[in-house]
């Protein structure tokens, strides 16, 4: 019989660090620069990679990639329809924007509740209520009549969209096969980008061609959460988390032991997380910063028409998409702090091109600047997860991710204020004058600051390529759990695959719980 590594592609840690508190901050400083020399691994090809998923891994990522997909698409869905909502509701555009800040405040709020009973209950059921709520609040918002029902129903939408990243991002990666680990995080972080183009094709379909609106969009936008739940609910948890569930029935106490597994954590890694944090301030600030006031740099600045900018946006988008799936694919060769380190210096020194060409060609800058912002947020979903306490991944990458989101949500806000001090002369159009900016200084200078700071911070943080996910890894579990316990919940492990040689077969587990939990 193929052993779990060989069945389910785990293989032991290949470039993990030292933990850095077995070091003197000292020792630990010293080696930033001597571990980013590139570990130069073997990786197959990528359709070799792509071939290494079996099919319940393949149905794994499909979950989190469209979940992830569709959080983007009714996210942007407000995004795309400021002014016929503040038609409808008799108020400006900024005061609609509300909405949008009301998503990325409250999507932390999420994070937590989702993060840890993911951690806790499973992936299944808290994905599944997200997606119920995502149906729910999709349909109030297309029956929305004021404007503080709107703002109310947005606000609830941000708590159900903070907690499926976290969610998706370990529902996609944590059965994944070791070598195709950096290309699937790319692939599954471009789901972002991809429900922007959905959401860009859908508004123009949808909006304004009928006497309802903007509200069809919304309507619609409720549809494929059906599919998604049904989709979920033929899929079991994955194996890594069975794998410490189990830990946790072997010692008879589980909520016990996840709390005790949460105190661990707490004590071992809070300056990890807090590391964690302050990176995806950077990484959001990059994302944000290049994206948020694009459009109205290209429309204000250089006279850009509505399509013009659409079209432009899109080629951005195709460019995000390539790059996260290369990038992420590169940094299972190359490393992950380092691939992130040399893509945002490429982004830095395309900053000019991005900002400054005010003719057709900038469409070429704007598809390789994201290429390699994108590129760069190819390679998060793993890295976080591989950084990560093994018994809180859900909630550790999601919280990370969204506390981030947070920081970062007055990026648009700061670009375009400061733009207001660096005027140009004004586009007269007959008795219309319209005030113009220099948008593209600001956004230039602001991206040179946050790559700076990526970078900085990439170099001073640490890197676990390669790390298991198997709890027989996870010294934490050991330490909360106990070793009797991990050792029955191992033989349990095996004996499921040894009778079902399926890793679909849930009622095995139970059989074998009842069998090995005497077993020592």
């Amino acid at each position: 019989m193929a052993s779990y590594d060989e069945k389910y592609g785990h293989a032991p840690a290949v470039y993990a660090e030292q933990p850095a508190a077995n070091m003197s901050a000292g020792r630990y400083l010293a080696t930033r620069l001597t571990t980013l020399k590139p570990p130069m691994q073997k990786v197959p090809n990528p359709f070799t990679l792509l071939r290494m998923l079996n099919k319940q891994q393949w149905l794994f990522f499909l979950i989190g990639f469209l979940g992830w997909t569709w959080d983007a698409f009714d996210f942007f869905t407000v995004s795309l329809t400021t002014t016929p909502l503040a038609t409808t509701f008799g108020v400006s555009v900024t005061d609609v924007t509300w909405g949008i800040t009301l998503v990325l405040m409250f999507r932390s709020v999420g994070s937590v509740l989702f993060g840890i009973a993911a951690d806790r209950y499973g992936r299944r059921w808290p994905f599944i209520v997200n997606m119920v709520l995502f149906i729910v609040l999709e349909l109030a918002t297309g029956f929305c009549n004021t404007y503080q029902q709107f703002l109310a129903v947005r606000a609830l939408y941000g708590v159900a969209m903070g907690g499926l990243y976290g969610n998706a991002a370990a529902t996609a990666l944590e059965d994944c096969p070791e070598p195709a680990r950096g290309l699937i995080s790319g692939m599954l972080q471009q789901g972002y980008a991809f429900g922007y183009l959905l959401a860009t094709v859908f508004s123009r379909a949808l909006v304004g061609t009928t006497s309802h609106t903007w509200r069809p969009l919304y309507w619609f936008g409720a549809c494929p959460p059906i599919l998604l739940i049904v989709f979920r609910l033929c899929l079991p948890e994955t194996q890594a988390y069975i794998e410490r569930s189990e830990v946790r029935h072997a010692t008879g106490n589980l909520t016990g032991t996840f709390i005790a597994e949460g105190k661990v954590a707490l004590k071992k890694h809070w300056l990890l997380l807090s590391y964690l944090v302050l990176l995806m301030a950077g990484f959001n600030f990059m994302s944000h910063g290049s994206q948020d006031l694009y459009p109205t740099m290209l429309q204000n600045e250089y006279g850009f028409s509505a399509n013009e900018v659409t079209i432009t946006q899109v080629v951005a988008n195709l460019g995000a998409m390539s790059g996260g799936t290369v990038i992420g694919y590169c940094s299972s060769i190359f490393g992950r702090r380092f691939s992130i380190i040399f893509i945002s210096i490429i982004g830095g020194a395309l900053l000019y091109p991005y900002t400054f060409v005010g003719s057709d060609s900038v469409i070429a800058a704007a598809y390789f600047e994201q290429f390699c912002v994108q590129g760069a947020w190819g390679v998060i979903p793993i890295h976080l997860m591989e950084l990560s306490p093994g018994s809180f991944r859900t909630f550790v990458v999601g919280t990370a991710y969204q506390l981030g989101n947070l920081v970062s949500s007055a990026s648009s806000t700061i670009e375009s204020t400061i733009g207001e001090r660096f005027p140009l002369s004004p586009l007269k159009d007959g008795s219309k004058v319209t005030q113009r900016y220099n948008y593209g200084l600001v956004i230039c200078i602001f991206m040179g600051c946050v790559y700076a700071y990526v970078i900085a911070l990439t170099i001073l943080g640490p890197e676990n390529l390669g790390q298991s996910f198997r709890v027989s890894a996870d010294h934490d579990m050991e330490e909360a759990a106990g070793h009797d316990a991990v050792v029955r919940a191992l033989h349990i492990d095996e004996r499921v695959h040894r009778d079902t040689d399926s890793s679909d077969d849930g009622h095995a587990v139970d059989k074998a719980r009842a069998e090995g939990t005497e077993v020592v």
